[in-house]
Parts: C-alpha cells; sequence; structure tokens
C-alpha cells in the first residue's frame, strides 16, 4: 500500500492532478475543434515536450476516448467516432459574455491559466458553428487589465498554494509578515481579491473574518480536514464593506479649504474622491467671488501638502495654521523662482 503523504506533498500532487487534468481536456478539445493535429503543434498548444503528446494520447485511448494516431511523416493526431457536444440554449450575447469575464493574468498567477483556456476551448467547441467567433469577437473589443499604473505587477510566490485551499475549502496554518514580525495563525480561506495589482486574502481566523496581503504570506501549509463555508459569506459584498471601511480608517484628519469652482471639479482627481464628493456636497454658498469653503477629510498634512499643491491657486488653505504656512511658504518659494 502506498504511505500517506505529508500535507505540502498531497497539495502538491493535487495541483499537479489538475494541471493534467486540464491539460488533457485542452487536447481532446483542440482536436475537436481542427480535423487533425502533428505532435509538433500538440506540443506548441499544450506547452509540453512531444513526448508528453504522446503519453498524454495514449492515456486518453486507455481512457475510452477515441485518440487515433496516424503514423508516417503527414500523420499526427485525430478523434474519430463524431466525438463531440453542443452547447444549444446559449444565444451570442450571452456567449460573448462567457468570453468577457475573468481576468486571463490572474487565473495565470493563481495557477488556473490552463484550466481557464481548456474552459474556453470547451464552450467554442461545443457551441454552434455561428457562436464559434465569439471568443475572437470579444478579445477585440474587450481587454481587463488588472494592476494600476506605474507599478511592475509581482506574482507573490505563495499564491497558488492559496488558491488551491480556497478551491479546496482547507483549513491552513501560514506566517505572516506584520510589520517588523512575523505571527502564525490557524485560517480558513474564504477568498482572492485582485485589487489595483496587489492580492488580498479574505480567510476567518478565531471567528472573525479579516483581510490580509498575500505578499506577506511567508509560508502556507495545508491541514488535515476541510472547513464548512458560512452560508451567508458572499466575497463581493464582503469586500466591499472592508475596502470602504479601510478607506473611511486613514482619514484622520481634516483641513479647511476655500475653492474656485475649477478647484472644487478638480479636487476628487486629486485626493480620495468620496471625501472631496462629500466635502463639496456639504459646502454653504459660494461667496462674492464664487469660491466655497469646505472641510475635507484627509489622511495626514503630509499627504493633503501633497495632493492639494496640484490644485494651485485654484484651493486656498484655511485650516490647520501649520497647513496653510506650508503652502505660503511653497508659494514664496515659487514667486522667488519664477521672478
Amino acid at each position: 500500500m502506498r504511505p500517506p503523504l505529508p500535507p505540502g506533498a498531497r497539495a502538491a500532487e493535487g495541483h499537479d492532478g489538475r494541471v493534467r487534468a486540464a491539460r488533457l481536456i485542452k487536447m481532446v478539445l483542440l482536436l475537436q475543434a481542427r480535423p487533425s493535429m502533428t505532435g509538433a503543434e500538440l506540443a506548441r498548444e499544450l506547452e509540453v515536450s512531444e513526448r508528453t503528446v504522446t503519453r498524454d494520447a495514449a492515456a486518453l485511448s486507455e481512457a475510452g476516448v477515441p485518440v487515433y494516431a496516424d503514423r508516417g511523416r503527414a500523420g499526427g493526431y485525430r478523434l474519430i467516432g463524431g466525438y463531440r457536444t453542443r452547447l444549444t440554449g446559449l444565444g451570442r450575447a450571452e456567449a460573448e459574455a462567457l468570453f468577457l469575464s475573468g481576468v486571463p493574468s490572474a487565473l495565470r498567477e493563481m495557477g488556473l491559466g490552463d484550466a481557464a483556456s481548456a474552459a474556453r476551448l470547451k464552450v467554442s467547441a461545443a457551441l454552434l458553428p455561428e457562436l464559434r467567433d465569439a471568443s475572437y469577437s470579444v478579445a477585440q473589443r474587450f481587454h481587463l487589465d488588472a494592476p494600476g499604473w506605474w507599478q511592475e505587477p509581482q506574482t507573490p510566490e505563495l499564491l497558488p498554494p492559496l488558491a488551491d485551499a480556497v478551491w479546496d475549502d482547507r483549513r491552513i496554518t501560514v506566517r505572516y509578515r506584520r510589520r517588523d514580525t512575523e505571527v502564525a495563525r490557524e485560517l480558513e480561506p474564504y477568498g482572492l481579491v485582485l485589487k489595483a495589482g496587489v492580492w488580498y486574502l479574505a480567510a476567518r481566523a478565531e471567528g472573525d473574518f479579516r483581510v490580509y496581503r498575500v505578499d506577506r504570506f511567508v509560508s502556507v501549509e495545508p491541514g488535515e480536514d476541510r472547513f464548512e463555508r458560512a452560508g451567508e459569506f458572499e466575497l463581493p459584498s464582503f469586500w466591499e464593506e472592508r475596502a470602504a471601511q479601510f478607506a473611511r480608517s486613514i482619514l484622520r484628519e481634516r483641513t479647511v479649504l476655500r475653492l474656485t469652482p475649477e478647484g472644487a471639479r478638480q479636487l476628487p482627481y486629486v485626493t480620495d474622491r468620496t471625501a472631496a464628493e462629500e466635502a463639496v456636497r456639504g459646502a454653504g454658498e459660494p461667496d462674492g467671488q464664487g469660491r466655497i469653503t469646505v472641510t475635507l477629510a484627509v489622511e495626514s498634512q503630509e499627504v493633503a501638502f501633497g495632493q492639494l499643491l496640484a490644485l494651485g491657486p485654484e484651493a486656498e488653505v484655511l485650516e490647520p495654521p501649520e497647513l496653510r504656512e506650508r503652502f505660503a511658504e511653497a508659494a514664496r518659494r515659487a514667486a522667488r523662482l519664477y521672478g
């Protein structure tokens, strides 16, 4: 009898098994979509060696999938016996929506690129002939680019095992970097969120739901048992609520501004949009010069200085006095510089 595998090895074996299963499905669907393919063509599409293609074809044959190998110089692989199915209930709008869903780069980072590719091939092969251009049609019109500007997207090393644990509802033991220390936690991983190029894990720890940055995990070990998901948990609404709480929590200070109409229009583009819109809505009547006075929530005076400096003469800082003096000094320096 085969000895039991340690948790880490079992997770790796499970991941490898899913990757191979996705590759086999992709191979079948490639052959379903084309009359015949050479070993070299399949190897290129599947990103494996021709030897692996030969082994996979044999495995499919043993499993009852009618893969036939034509020998010789012009040979290749093909399906026999009309091996195909169709999804006849989908209309064009529905088919195009299917190919629009998801972010390809995010799926690759989680180790799900092969599965997603196989799924798209499966849908393409099963659609009616008049709908099979849906994937191309959508790809030429829409592209989802998750990372923010001016930052190099990086894939956290421990993202794939975290994604496996999320899929399996498996408890994990982790070490997490918090400031200058590392802490150990036992987590129930509920979901992953990609926000502006940064990955976050929503997990339950000691009965409470929390959010962790994936790039701060130092180690992830899958446990022996699975957890039962809370029926009321919905990842999109949970994330929306936590994101709003975080945005509010960092706006701890207040500054009073006098804004021109153009300053009021530009304010949401240089500082927190929600805070700026609330400040403008709460303003009184314009003065004789058309300017309004607003109270704006900001993260700190340092951050406010950098943000509001972009408004130039369209904004006058009234309070706090320290920030007003800093802007006055910046104006004096600019006047000396430009004469």
